[in-house]
């Protein structure tokens, strides 16, 4: 039985131990999947009402044509910028039929500006992505949890030294 593209289609087919179901929002318009949609949250705590959030998602294109990630809106924030990795406002993300485009930390991704409200971690909030040609889906993003660490432990984010026995 071939791999479902909607359940692997970014990550390869179960056989060889590639499986994986990432946490945040997974949808699709038109031929474009979209995964692990969520908000990044601070180590510090919430973000706050005035602060920039950023916004992570995974996007693969099925389709037989380019397709371009336009922008997005949300109530929750005055604007919702696609930006570089420094926070550089960028402009539309070219979307390769076939090509996995990952909009995350250190790379290109959208940028919630001026939070109208504060957003914890496991919080949700209505996020509308715009496409080219796949047109529009409103979708319920999750604010991340996060992991905290150690100032003792190792260098991995979200591993803490073994304790003594």
């Amino acid at each position: 039985m071939g791999c479902l593209a909607a359940v692997w289609g970014t990550t390869g087919c179960g056989a060889d131990g590639n499986d994986y179901n990432p946490p945040g929002a997974n949808a699709r318009v038109g031929p474009v999947l979209i995964r692990y949609a969520h908000i990044a949250e601070p180590p510090d705590g919430p973000w706050g009402t005035g602060d920039d959030a950023p916004l992570y998602v995974w996007l693969f294109n099925q389709g037989q044509h380019t397709d371009k990630l336009l922008g997005a809106e949300t109530t929750v924030a005055r604007s919702v910028d696609i930006v570089t990795a420094d926070g550089a406002v960028q402009g539309p993300v070219a979307l390769p039929t076939g090509k996995l485009v990952e909009l995350e930390k250190g790379r290109a991704h959208l940028l919630l500006r001026d939070l109208r409200q504060q957003i914890r971690g496991g919080d949700y909030v209505w996020i509308t992505l715009r496409f080219e040609r796949a047109g529009e889906i409103a979708l319920q993003v999750h604010s991340q949890i996060p992991t905290y660490v150690d100032d003792d432990a190792t260098d991995a984010p979200g591993l803490t030294s073994p304790s003594p026995e």
